[in-house]
């Protein structure tokens, strides 16, 4: 077993430690007892999680004294739905949850959003632990307090900052993931490094498909989350240097929009939205094309797409996309807010993106193959 790292996240009286590594689960279950004053855990549970490792989501709870009262639900992007919350917040009420108690949420990233945002309404805000399972969710959506639902007009657009107390990202859940999603986790983990730590970036480059395993897995996921836990405390409601996290986003849930359904994943969109970026940032002479090319080698090298036409899920319409952009939460006076880079490690916020400009750019991209 490895060591486990916590990091924490200092948010004043609503810090919360990130508890790191292979077992970390069965470790925390003192922590999560605390969490949960009345002797029992509601647990909001993705059932492909449950199926894999649910008896040591319930031997940890059985272990900490806790009354497991389970939810279980299909996770993916259809669970984000206003019809799963309104099920979901009836279902805590007929259970009598009180606001000192804990919801918990147990698999991939739609089910920690789905659960944040029932938590932040019920009782007009319940405690929330989050208890990722898959790479994704360990090293982005389960820590910041970002928590929502989609609507026709696109992901994420209604929900809530809602913090959770604690959040339990065990590498040992993870066994259980195809290459694929592992994959599309670890694009989020290069993010860091591309953002704002070049010394990281330099690392994952250096480790390689080792990163995606043992020690080199948790130190990856540990680092990416202390970088991502120190732009929350400087920013946590996304007023300013938060949105530098989004690098890849804009592009990339434009991308997931106009996509098949199912046809690809959040962070392969990410992947080839952050290779966007970079190469647009060249175009607007902001960033060398030795950096940009450097970028999308070391992604490409994670197994990730680079391109729209590697992504699949088309045809894509450039202007289709820039419609999706332009209902991004980071925009303001109707202009589009992109997340762009001077370097690696070194990105910065452009707000009022040349709209003309920026579909001309796509529609070159769209041939790129």
């Amino acid at each position: 077993m490895t060591e486990h790292r916590i990091v924490s996240v200092e948010l004043g009286a609503r810090s919360y430690d990130v508890v790191v590594g292979d077992g970390a689960l069965e470790a925390s279950g003192h922590r999560i007892a605390a969490l949960c004053p009345n002797g029992r855990a509601i647990v909001v549970a993705d059932e492909a999680a449950l199926a894999h490792h649910g008896q040591t989501l319930r031997r940890t709870l059985e272990a900490a004294g806790l009354k497991l009262e389970l939810i279980s639900l299909a996770g993916g992007e259809a669970a984000k739905s206003w019809d799963s919350v309104r099920s979901l917040t009836d279902r805590l009420l007929e259970l009598g949850m009180e606001r000192g108690e804990s919801l918990i949420a147990f698999g991939g990233g739609t089910i920690g959003d789905l659960a944040g945002f029932a938590a932040a309404i019920t009782k007009r805000g319940t405690g929330f632990i989050q208890i990722p399972t898959t790479l994704l969710a360990q090293v982005d959506s389960s820590v910041g307090g970002k928590t929502g639902i989609n609507t026709s007009a696109g992901k994420n657009l209604v929900g809530a900052f809602h913090q959770p107390g604690l959040v339990i990202a065990d590498t040992s859940l993870l066994t259980s993931l195809p290459v694929r999603e592992l994959r599309a986790g670890y694009a989020e983990i290069l993010k860091a490094g591309l953002i704002g730590d070049a010394r990281f970036f330099a690392r994952l480059e250096a480790a390689g498909t080792h990163g995606l395993s043992g020690t080199g897995l948790v130190d990856a996921i540990a680092d990416a989350v202390a970088f991502k836990a120190r732009i929350v405390a400087e920013d946590e409601r996304e007023g300013g240097q938060r949105a530098l996290l989004n690098l890849g986003h804009t592009f990339g849930h434009a991308f997931e929009a106009e996509a098949t359904r199912g046809a690809i994943v959040h962070g392969e969109a990410v992947a080839v939205g952050m290779v966007l970026a970079f190469d647009y940032s060249v175009r607007l002479g902001q960033c060398s094309k030795k950096d940009a090319d450097h970028a999308r080698k070391a992604i490409a090298a994670a197994g990730l797409p680079t391109t729209p036409a590697q992504l699949g899920g088309g045809p894509y319409d450039a202007e289709a996309l820039v419609a999706r952009m332009a209902s991004d939460k980071k925009n303001t006076g109707g202009a589009i807010t992109l997340i762009l880079a001077r370097a690696i490690g070194e990105t910065y916020i452009a707000p009022h993106a040349d709209r003309s400009d920026l579909t001309e750019f796509l529609k070159e991209e769209l041939k790129r193959q």
